[in-house]
């Protein structure tokens, strides 16, 4: 059943102009977190302890960072991508991209936060039981951001009788 037969009545306009809005809330949330944790990573090479890491915590954070740099790139990027197409008419693909822009953000996240817990995590816990907490972590990230989202959208959509988007 479509959104017009459901009772939202808009046009492709309205729409793309809603998803967008949307779209901005949902980015802001995730922009602010990501913008946090990447300052905090950015200080942590110039703390007295960072010396003491040995070459895997060395390498650790700078994947951590690498992540973190490009997590806030995808982002942020919906923010540059609707500022340099404005006034283009490309409202519906502009929506579009930012949404695959603001998941593969969220994937990145994933990873940014995954590593960043892997490189505090082996200095506060030794031996495995750091890999138990962060492998346990990565189940809770992808069943909270990506498993319970994708289950409801097919379960919504088999109830409702339409083809998922």
């Amino acid at each position: 059943m479509s959104d017009l037969a459901r009772g939202r009545h808009e046009t492709a306009e309205e729409r793309a102009d809603r998803r967008w809005g949307e779209l901005l809330q949902e980015v802001r949330v995730a922009q602010t977190g990501v913008q946090i944790l990447f300052g905090f990573l950015l200080t942590v090479v110039f703390q007295p302890g960072f010396d003491e890491l040995d070459d895997l915590g060395r390498d650790i954070y700078v994947v951590t960072v690498a992540l973190g740099a490009a997590t806030t790139g995808a982002l942020i990027a919906p923010v540059s991508l609707h500022r340099l197409v404005t006034g283009r008419r490309l409202k519906p693909e502009t929506v579009t991209w930012a949404s695959r822009l603001t998941v593969l953000g969220l994937v990145l996240l994933l990873c940014t936060m995954v590593s960043a817990m892997l490189l505090i995590l082996r200095v506060a816990v030794h031996g495995s039981g750091a890999l138990w907490l962060v492998g346990g972590m990565l189940v809770w990230f992808v069943l909270c951001w990506f498993v319970l989202p994708l289950y409801a959208r097919h379960s919504a959509a088999r109830h409702h009788g339409t083809r998922e988007p």
